[in-house]
């Protein structure tokens, strides 16, 4: 059963004097990505046909990310009485698509394919806490804050999984590790600058993926504080085998800190640009 309901969210608390306009964007965007676990859900039973457990694992995991979804979608409809969810995710879902006939991992293995969604799950997590902890928005905070928790418990599962597999594929530290790198390097890929597009832009402007995901990263960036951080590479090094907790970690953490406050900057640098730019053209046609 699904931890929460949507109707359990207190949507009559909802106050848009307190609404981020910052926000909207991402959570137009993050809605579609949430939405569209059906995709990742027919992969994933796909990669692990002859695993009954962990199948119906993942069947319950999508119920709940669609459920995310969903929600996101209801504030953003509320943030911004104009956009029409469903029509934005149709336009995103036309417009993107995994592969869904794969009957192996692309990850190479399945202890691969689960160390990758202990970093999506990382990610949401941490994400999502980011966003509830700097809103003042009521409904956004509680939407953000049973989000955040459930992508936490998703952590765990895939964890446990991943641990069952380990024991039987062996996966060196060194692979293990670079799979975690290298999906957490694809945060920045198609599948959040085209929501970003969807969500955001008009029909009719070309996508693009430089444009879209400055605009996304430039806003969500913002949010984070250190402690996120810290959470995060914790859970980071459970996965891959190293101590959560120490001086290897804190190290670490404060790295990634330095990392996103000068990738923060990039993004919001080009954000600052466009603006510039379009403010340009628009008082040259004027």
């Amino acid at each position: 059963m699904k931890h929460w309901h949507i109707d359990e969210v207190g949507w009559d608390q909802f106050d848009p004097a307190k609404v981020d306009p910052q926000i909207i964007p991402l959570v137009k965007a993050a809605a579609m990505v949430e939405r569209n676990a059906a995709d990742y859900v027919t992969y994933l039973t796909r990669v692990f046909a002859d695993d009954p457990d962990f199948r119906a694992a993942a069947e319950h995991w999508g119920v709940e990310e669609t459920q995310h979804g969903d929600a996101l979608g209801r504030w953003g409809e509320l943030a911004d009485p104009g956009w029409n969810f469903q029509d934005a995710f149709a336009r995103y879902r036309n417009g993107y698509k995994i592969q869904l006939d794969a009957d192996a991992s692309i990850r190479g293995s399945r202890t691969g394919e689960l160390i990758a969604r202990c970093m999506v799950e990382t990610g949401t997590s941490s994400y999502y806490s980011a966003l509830g902890d700097s809103t003042e928005e009521p409904a956004l905070r509680q939407v953000c804050r049973l989000i955040a928790a459930d992508e936490y418990r998703h952590f765990k599962l895939f964890y446990d999984h991943m641990k069952r597999y380990l024991a039987r594929e062996n996966l060196s530290f060194a692979k293990r590790l670079r799979i975690a790198l290298g999906r957490i390097g694809e945060s920045e890929d198609d599948e959040l600058a085209y929501a970003f597009h969807c969500g955001n832009e008009p029909e009719s402007m070309p996508y693009s993926h430089d444009r879209c995901i400055s605009g996304y990263m430039g806003r969500a960036m913002g949010f984070y504080r250190f402690r996120h951080i810290e959470r995060a590479m914790g859970m980071i090094f459970k996965t891959v085998g190293l101590e959560p907790r120490g001086r290897m970690s804190d190290i670490a953490a404060k790295g990634a800190w330095r990392l996103l406050c000068w990738r923060r900057d990039r993004y919001q640098a080009a954000l600052k640009r466009a603006a510039n730019e379009n403010a340009g053209e628009t008082a040259a046609a004027a």
